[in-house]
């Protein structure tokens, strides 16, 4: 009988390693989950194929079924890790992303199948037939094929990395195991409406400013290059090689080497613009670049409240859905887009794994304001974490909220007087000479 070596989570969230013999990888799955594990990695050591599973259509071999982590601390025997064939079109995509919207919409349909008493295997099929986007459709029938040849609706899931994020997978693993999938669809449908909720708010604070920006630029670009060297001309033409003045001088200089010299002006914005991505990419850079965007004034703010609302929403939602508090963590930490916040999660995670508090790490990381601190405190030492990880998300909201109303209507007069303050130098700059001229007709 085929061995299969196993890393899965306790109901404590340790880590916990083993090896169990079963007659393929499903089977092997299902004993697992039977001690009362979450498993995140499963290898067949015998090196076959180790499973019964019905093959879905060709493709590229993707992660393994079982969950998305690699097996740590070597993986002994030799032991090769099963691939799962993607559907032909999405292994010739790379596994492309779809809009998060659709996610939205699809895990909201499929709670609604489900409270309805639908199959989820129907259910799959009724939203295949239904979905328009090819990505998604293929991705959507690759899932039915799997749960039809014996697969867990999450190892189905995970067979598509770039469609569905750990979180997904795993809150949906957790629904299956506690046998509550259609309450952590529900859940998860409200957490992804939530989200996408705050993150249209952000985005649109911020659109109005770049579209001023873009806007300003163009039109300083039209000044300098169409009509800033005709009244050079004339200034030429009626001063007789007298000097202009110092701020005219300086915009007709800025003008010419627009004109003139413009690749050396388009060289310095590429050279910046690579340092910058290099830099950025660094573990420096983005600890470094991340902390700053946490300290701009008025945007910084809000990009604060988002992240912590975020992390809070998260963490809940997976403590809530029954996933254990480390390999939540673990999520979090993938899912959170400032490394900042995400090395503060990794420092929490440490800290638990070694029987610690949360708390502590929290607050010396710096990112968490003391409110949030004490009532993850006062959660932790009343076993209410997740209700209060999630209070603290519906603070944060409606502060989000609060802020980017502020923030639109401060933006406004800031970038009226910032594009009146270009144009008006430009003009001023234009004028002086001509005053000069008026006078000494």
């Amino acid at each position: 009988m085929p061995k299969f070596r196993y890393v899965a989570m306790d109901s404590k969230g340790s880590e916990v390693e083993g090896i169990i013999d079963a007659d393929n990888e499903t089977r092997a799955l299902t004993a697992i989950k039977e001690k009362g594990l979450f498993p995140t990695s499963v290898t067949d050591m015998s090196g076959g194929r180790g499973g019964a599973r019905k093959p879905t259509r060709g493709g590229t071999p993707s992660k393994p079924t079982s969950g998305k982590s690699p097996v740590r601390g070597g993986g002994g025997g030799g032991g090769m890790r099963k691939e799962i064939k993607l559907p032909g079109f999405l292994g010739k995509m790379m596994q492309g992303k779809v809009a998060s919207k659709q996610i939205m919409l699809f895990t909201r349909q499929l709670a609604t199948l489900a409270d309805a008493g639908m199959p989820l295997l129907k259910s799959l099929h009724v939203l295949q037939r239904q979905e328009k986007t090819p990505q998604f459709r293929e991705a959507l029938q690759g899932m039915a094929e799997s749960v039809e040849g014996g697969s867990t609706f999450a190892e189905s899931l995970a067979q598509y990395p770039g469609v569905f994020t750990p979180f997904y997978v795993n809150m949906v693993r957790a629904g299956e195991a506690s046998g509550a999938l259609q309450t952590i669809l529900t859940r998860l449908a409200e957490f992804m409406e939530k989200s996408q909720k705050i993150k249209s708010k952000v985005k649109g604070a911020m659109v109005y400013p770049m579209v001023v920006m873009v806007m300003a630029g163009v039109i300083l670009l039209v000044l300098m290059i169409f009509v800033i060297p005709k009244f050079k001309e004339i200034f030429d033409d009626l001063l007789q090689g007298k000097s202009l003045p110092l701020l005219t001088q300086m915009v007709i200089g800025a003008s010419e080497f627009i004109m003139k010299q413009w690749y050396i002006g388009l060289g310095l914005i590429v050279v910046i613009v690579f340092v910058f991505k290099t830099f950025s990419r660094s573990a420096v850079g983005q600890q470094s670049l991340d902390r700053l965007k946490l300290k701009i004034p008025v945007f910084g703010s809000l990009l604060r409240k988002t992240a912590i609302g975020n992390f809070s929403r998260t963490l809940g939602t997976l403590l809530t859905g029954g996933v254990p508090i480390l390999q939540a963590l673990n999520i979090v930490r993938e899912v959170t887009n400032n490394a900042v916040l995400s090395k503060a999660v990794s420092t929490v995670h440490d800290s638990v794994k070694e029987g610690e508090t949360i708390v502590v790490p929290l607050e010396a990381s710096g990112v968490f304001p003391s409110m949030v601190v004490s009532m993850i405190q006062v959660g932790e030492e009343t076993g209410a974490l997740p209700e209060m990880l999630m209070k603290i998300a519906e603070t944060y909201d409606d502060e989000v909220d609060t802020a980017v109303e502020a923030l639109t209507s401060v933006i406004e007069p800031i970038m009226i007087i910032l594009l009146a303050l270009i144009v008006g130098t430009i003009v001023i700059a234009m004028f002086l000479p001509l005053v000069s001229i008026i006078g000494n007709l």
